[in-house]
């Protein structure tokens, strides 16, 4: 009669057999959990203070996701360092889809190709999700310059280099690199002003003491209607519905693309059925009439794209601003 393997090789499939289930346990417990998701509240961080753009956006966006997921979705501001104490703090969140971040196109980009020296990696450590929101920048001038298009202004300050200056909310800001890639494809040299803040440039701008200043069109609407500046051209790709007939910059300057924008970003290695699971919901809320109503009181529109489109644009936004701000030699302390 024929004997057994040697008790080693028995012991060594056994071992093999064992292994398998536990991994494939494991991946059930994955999908499981993956299925339940979520079973408890959610967690969005905004990096800066309430009351702001990004704070409010999140809010409206967030009171629909707890009426989907039959859960509380919190709002929790942790403001400061430019938005990178928040930013920390969701890089160093457990994958599991219960925090999140929404991130602007100030602290997702510009604070990418201008701050060094994090305590996290602001590309690596997050894995985008959906595009929330976007509302397109203006350029406005001081209303006594004697430039009534976009082509009357290049040609203006193409006259006198140096002569005239633009404000921004700070070096390095989306303004300042508004400002920058505008000098850039107009190929003008005006002269960089920065604040501390959009307030006391605008002051400055209606007193003349500086020209030029790229903002948001929600902001400014009212300087605009009521004539205390003058719009010359937004600075997305095509023309607002907020402002139809002030031309893009594009229009003149083929290429130009800046716009301010929201998304919802997870920690890294979070597992993509949830992530996927965050981005379908999302879309179905800014879909809502409410939501969407509520988003365009404070002019902002609604966007809701994939990851993966998402990824692209962020991605591609990435490269335009690093492109400025190399090119500038814009360093923020």
């Amino acid at each position: 009669m024929k004997r057994g393997a040697p008790i080693p090789a028995r012991r060594k499939v056994l071992r093999r057999v064992l292994q398998g289930a536990v991994i494939a346990s494991s991946g059930l417990s994955l999908v499981s959990a993956q299925s339940e998701w979520p079973d408890k509240p959610i967690k969005i961080i905004v990096p800066f203070p309430p009351g702001g753009g990004v704070d409010l956006t999140a809010r409206i966006v967030a009171e629909r996701l707890a009426q989907q997921f039959g859960q509380p979705v919190v709002v929790e501001n942790r403001a400061g360092g430019s938005g990178t104490i928040g930013s920390y703090s969701v890089a160093r969140s457990p994958s599991d889809g219960y925090t999140l971040i929404l991130h602007s196109s100030s602290t997702a980009v510009v604070n990418a190709v201008t701050l060094k020296n994090l305590r996290y990696d602001p590309i690596n450590d997050f894995v985008p999700v959906t595009q929330v929101s976007k509302f397109p920048l203006v350029m406005i001038i001081n209303k006594d310059l004697p430039a009534k298009s976009i082509g009357e202004f290049i040609a203006l300050v193409r006259s006198s280099p140096g002569k005239y200056s633009y404000g921004s909310s700070g070096v390095g800001t989306t303004p300042h690199i508004a400002g920058e890639l505008f000098e850039s494809l107009a190929k003008v040299d005006m002269m960089h002003v920065p604040y501390k803040g959009t307030a006391p440039v605008l002051t400055d701008l209606i007193g003349g003491r500086v020209h030029m200043l790229i903002d948001g069109v929600p902001p400014q609407m009212p300087n605009i209607t009521t004539g205390r500046v003058r719009a010359m051209a937004v600075t997305t790709a095509a023309r607002s519905d907020m402002l139809p007939e002030i031309p893009a910059l594009a229009e003149s300057l083929p290429g130009y693309e800046i716009d301010f924008w929201t998304g919802l970003f997870a920690p890294a290695k979070t597992p993509r059925a949830i992530v996927d699971r965050i981005a379908t919901e999302v879309q179905k809320a800014l879909r809502h009439r409410e939501t969407l109503e509520a988003l365009k009181k404070q002019g902002i529109d609604a966007v809701g794209s994939g990851p993966q489109e998402f990824d692209v644009y962020w991605k591609r936004q990435l490269a335009v601003y690093e492109k400025v701000v190399n090119d500038a030699n814009i360093r923020v302390e």
